[in-house]
């Protein structure tokens, strides 16, 4: 199992990340699905729409190192890493909304990416879904 936080490898019966602490625990017992239903499952509930969003930037080492790769072409790492963490982020924001409301899955989630602009390399990622309760058919 992989945690949902910092992406690193933990045992299939951690409760918690080795590397950073973070609970296991709601990644075992929580459905996120990017369809409208969950196969084997009904939804009983419908609670809301629920968000998540991580805005994330480079700092000023982190621009220079992905302005010097772009000089070879290929993949930016320097961009990879922190995008990876903003998606993480913004569906465990998006999940701890949903369970806030009393959620076990949320359906149709949709995940975007912006760039706020005006050159300051701020991008935006959001994950937006409907919370709901379901249960096994």
């Amino acid at each position: 199992m992989r945690c949902p936080v910092c992406g690193a490898e933990a045992g299939d019966n951690a409760r918690f990340c080795p590397k950073c602490g973070a609970s296991l625990e709601l990644s075992r017992s929580f459905i996120v699905a990017t369809t409208p239903t969950i196969p084997g499952y009904r939804i009983k509930k419908v609670l809301g729409i629920v968000t998540g969003v991580s805005p994330r930037t480079r700092g000023v080492l982190g621009r220079f190192i992905a302005g010097f790769e772009t000089m070879f072409g290929g993949e930016i790492r320097a961009f990879t890493t922190e995008i990876e963490k903003a998606r993480t982020e913004a569906l465990e924001r998006m999940k701890s909304k949903a369970m806030a409301l009393g959620a076990n899955a949320v359906v149709g989630v949709d995940l975007e990416t912006s760039d706020l602009g005006l050159g300051s390399g701020i991008v935006l990622i959001s994950a937006t879904g409907t919370a709901v309760v379901v249960e096994p058919e």
